[in-house]
């Protein structure tokens, strides 16, 4: 349903520009070594979405548990399900799983699994994005579902070892009544979780300017939020600019488009402002034609800070070790390359600093050891 990498297609290390016609014995070795080099790889994930990280299983547990809605209660009937003609369909379909989540139960289970997928995939560290309107307009108590993320935090932290942290995002095109709700939320001490960390700004980006946003992004940086909105992903870079000059952005989810100006381009790397890219989800909703033609070269050329997220890895086919395995094909990674890409997330986390130098160690005593002869 996407244009998920399969390591039997090209190797990494190979060029980025053409592929071989047909991969060769060593080309496949070469793939096989790299993943497995990915798999046991510590690593920080930034950009991946609280309902959009629902596994088929959990999506279809929950279908069975209201089946008044229209997802299918069988997992193997998903994959039909999330094969997305553009952006705006992705939307409907991942509203349609965001409506599964009606309990404070419900949400706790998630969030739970979430963690849980994560860790089998060496997460160390993961700011999962969580838009609370949705679940409270729908009738969630608001102190339940905080409590019920926070006990899911607390538990994995302690089962698994991964530590989450939030970003409350505005569903932009719930508009400002769900900015004003968001806000709220966000910012009020009486309810606002302990893994609090950043405020964001999601959804469909045509016909929802940035700008209008400004006074809620304020309350939350006046707050001690950090400023993480979505801009340039379905739009130009005029939404990047406005992310960073009206909503004072501190990293950009996707970026995509900011390849087509240089001047930004130059901006982002000058100012250290961080990409948070994921490559697969970029080409599921048609944001990107093809792979190939993914801007993370261009990024990476220009000198920008690039994360490698998964975004909504169920529904897009992919998890975060995929993703990686994408970036190590299209930016001719070796398992060096792969290790520093993995501490540009950490060097690009709210993670304290003491967190981030554990996993930074973790990543060089992991990258020694395999590398070791």
């Amino acid at each position: 349903m996407t244009d998920r990498f399969d390591a039997s297609a090209a190797a990494p290390g190979s060029p980025v520009s053409g592929a071989p016609a047909g991969p060769t014995a060593a080309d496949a070795a070469g793939a096989r070594d790299v993943h497995a080099f990915i798999a046991g790889l510590p690593k920080a994930e930034l950009h991946v979405h609280h309902v959009g990280s629902a596994s088929p299983r959990i999506v279809a547990e929950l279908a069975a548990r209201h089946p008044d809605s229209k997802v299918p209660t069988d997992p193997e009937a998903l994959a039909d399900y999330f094969t997305f003609t553009d952006f705006a369909h992705f939307i409907d379909v991942y509203l349609s799983v965001v409506d599964l989540i009606r309990t404070p139960e419900d949400v706790r289970l998630l969030t739970y699994e979430v963690a849980r997928d994560l860790a089998r995939q060496q997460v160390r560290y993961a700011e999962l994005t969580i838009t609370p309107y949705s679940s409270t307009r729908r009738g969630i108590d608001e102190l339940a579902f905080m409590d019920a993320i926070e006990d899911a935090r607390k538990a994995a932290e302690a089962e698994f070892g991964t530590v989450l942290r939030w970003c409350f995002d505005i569903p932009g095109e719930a508009g400002l009544e769900a900015a004003e709700e968001t806000t709220r939320l966000a910012t009020d001490d009486r309810i606002r979780p302990e893994g609090l960390v950043s405020f964001g700004l999601g959804g469909p980006e045509i016909g929802v300017p940035r700008p209008q946003f400004k006074p809620y992004f304020d309350r939350a940086i006046a707050a001690g939020l950090r400023s993480v909105p979505h801009a340039g992903e379905t739009t130009g870079p005029q939404t990047v600019w406005d992310a960073l000059t009206h909503l004072r952005a501190e990293r950009i989810g996707h970026g995509t488009s900011s390849a087509q100006d240089e001047k930004l381009l130059a901006h982002l790397a000058e100012h250290r402002i961080p990409l948070e890219v994921c490559p697969t989800s970029n080409i599921a909703t048609r944001a990107v034609r093809t792979l190939d033609e993914h801007p993370i070269k261009e990024f990476v050329r220009a000198g920008v800070l690039v994360t490698i997220n998964s975004d909504d890895p169920p529904m897009f086919g992919t998890d975060l070790d995929n993703e990686y395995a994408v970036a190590a094909r299209l930016l001719d990674l070796d398992e060096r390359g792969l290790a520093a890409l993995a501490k540009n997330a950490v060097d690009a986390s709210f993670l304290d600093e003491a967190g981030k130098t554990r996993i930074r160690a973790d990543i060089d005593a992991y990258t020694t050891d395999r590398l070791a002869p």
